[in-house]
C-alpha cells in the first residue's frame, strides 16, 4: 500500500513539474522591448491561473486570450492587432522573443522576466513633483513639430497619465520620477511607447525623447501651464470650397460596393468613421460608437466605418477589420477604403472633398439631407480622463440634435 501511495505521489509531482513547463508559468511578469539609444521600453503583465495574460497600463487592463504553442515557439496574439510576440519556448521560459508586425517589417526584441511586477527598477528617491498640466513641443528627426498635452499625476515616485495631442491621445501611460529622472511607458500590442526626460530641477521643466517601438525617435521639451489647450478638434479638418458633403464607394466585408447614395442612407443621420484596425484610439472609439450604437437604437441614424489599413494585401486585410468586428461586436458597416499604407496623404485622395486626413480616427456628421455638418479630429478615449466624458456628452447632445431636425 505504501509503495502505491508513494507511485502516485510521484506521479503528481512529476505531472505538475511537467504542467509548469509546457506553459507559462502563472505570476508576475516584466516585459522590455529593445528599442533606440539601448533604451528599454518595458511593460508588465500577469499570466492568470486560467492561462490568459493580463497586460496592465496605469489602470488599464488589457486581456490577452490567444496564447499557441507549437514545437519549441510560443506565439502571443494581442486584441484586434496584426501585432504578436514570438519566440522559443524551453522549461517554461521565453527566449528569442520578437515582437512583430508583418505588414511593417517591424521586428523588435523583447525579454521576459518572472517574478517581477515593477515597471521600470533602480528607482531612486525624489523631491519633484509633475502633477498637472504640461505643454509639449516634440520635434520629429525632419525637424517637424507637433504640440502635445501632457496631463500627469504623481504619487511619491510613481507618475500616471497620458499626452493629448491634436490626433489623439497616447493612452495610459505609466512610469516612475526617479531622483530628477521620468520615465514612463505604454504597450497595448499595436503601439510600444517610451518616454525619457530629465526634469529641471526647479521643477519648471523637462526635456527628453519620446520613442515608437524601435523605428521612431522624437525630442521633447515641456513646462507645467495649468491653461494650456490644444486646437479646437472640431476646426482642424474641413471641407473645400465647393463641397457641403462627401461620397464614396467602398467594399464591405462581404465584398458589396457600398455607396453614401444607397437607400439604408437616405434621410437618415450618418456618422462616418475614419479609422483603421491597427489603431488603438481608433478601437477606443469603435468601442464606444458600437455602444452608443446598441442602446440607442434610431431608424433615423445610420454608422458606417471607413477603414484604411497597411495590411499589404485585400484579403489581410479583409481578415483583421472581421476580426475587429467579432472581436469588439460592431454592427454597422465596415468598408475598406484602403490596403497596403495607412499614409494619409493617399487616405485624402480618397476623400478629395477634405482638406487633408489629419487623424485616425476621424468622423464626420452628416444630417438627413446629406450635408456634412461637423467633422471631429482624433479622439478623448477613456485615458484623458473628464476630457473623454466631455466628448461623449458633446457627441450625444449634437447626434440628437441631428436626429430632431
Amino acid at each position: 500500500m505504501r509503495i502505491l501511495i508513494s507511485c502516485f505521489t510521484l506521479l503528481i509531482f512529476f505531472s505538475c513539474e511537467q504542467n509548469d513547463h509546457t506553459k507559462l508559468m502563472p505570476g508576475h511578469y516584466r516585459a522590455t522591448l529593445e528599442v533606440q539609444d539601448n533604451k528599454e521600453l518595458p511593460f508588465n503583465f500577469k499570466v492568470t491561473e486560467d492561462d490568459m495574460i493580463e497586460i496592465y497600463n496605469a489602470e488599464e487592463v488589457i486581456k490577452v486570450d490567444e496564447i499557441s504553442y507549437f514545437n519549441d515557439s510560443i506565439r502571443i496574439n494581442f486584441q484586434v492587432f496584426e501585432g504578436y510576440i514570438t519566440g522559443k519556448f524551453k522549461d517554461g521560459k521565453v527566449t528569442d522573443a520578437q515582437y512583430i508586425k508583418e505588414s511593417l517589417d517591424r521586428y523588435v526584441p523583447v525579454n521576459f522576466q518572472y517574478d517581477i511586477s515593477n515597471r521600470f527598477l533602480d528607482v531612486k528617491p525624489t523631491n519633484l513633483d509633475i502633477s498637472g498640466i504640461w505643454e509639449m513641443v516634440f520635434t520629429e528627426q525632419d525637424g517637424s513639430t507637433f504640440v502635445g498635452k501632457g496631463i500627469f499625476e504623481q504619487d511619491f515616485n510613481k507618475m500616471t497619465g497620458t499626452i493629448r495631442t491634436e490626433t489623439g491621445d497616447y493612452r495610459f501611460l505609466e512610469g516612475v520620477v526617479s531622483g530628477n529622472q521620468l520615465k514612463f511607458s505604454a504597450f497595448d500590442g499595436a503601439h510600444a511607447f517610451l518616454f525619457t526626460a530629465k526634469i529641471a530641477l526647479n521643477g519648471n521643466g523637462m526635456k527628453g525623447e519620446f520613442y515608437s517601438g524601435n523605428h521612431y525617435k522624437a525630442i521633447f521639451k515641456g513646462k507645467p501651464n495649468p491653461d494650456y489647450e490644444l486646437r479646437n478638434e472640431n476646426e482642424l479638418t474641413f471641407l473645400k470650397d465647393g463641397f457641403d458633403s462627401i461620397e464614396f464607394s467602398f467594399p464591405d466585408l462581404a465584398g458589396n460596393m457600398v455607396s453614401l447614395s444607397d437607400e439604408q442612407f437616405q434621410d437618415e443621420v450618418v456618422i462616418v468613421q475614419i479609422m483603421g484596425s491597427w489603431c488603438p484610439n481608433c478601437l477606443d472609439e469603435s468601442k464606444y460608437y458600437t455602444e452608443y450604437f446598441k442602446n440607442n437604437p434610431s431608424d433615423d441614424l445610420e454608422f458606417v466605418a471607413l477603414a484604411f489599413e497597411y495590411a499589404k494585401t485585400e484579403e489581410k486585410a479583409f481578415a483583421s477589420l472581421r476580426r475587429l468586428k467579432e472581436r469588439i461586436g460592431i454592427e454597422y458597416p465596415i468598408l475598406l477604403a484602403q490596403y497596403g499604407t495607412s499614409d494619409k496623404a493617399e487616405a485624402q485622395k480618397k476623400l478629395p472633398m477634405l482638406n487633408h486626413v489629419l487623424s485616425y480616427p476621424t468622423t464626420i456628421f452628416m444630417d438627413k439631407k446629406g450635408k456634412v455638418r461637423k467633422i471631429h479630429t482624433g479622439f478623448n478615449g477613456p485615458a484623458t480622463g473628464q476630457k473623454y466624458v466631455e466628448f461623449k456628452k458633446e457627441f450625444e447632445g449634437f447626434v440628437n440634435e441631428l436626429l430632431s431636425e
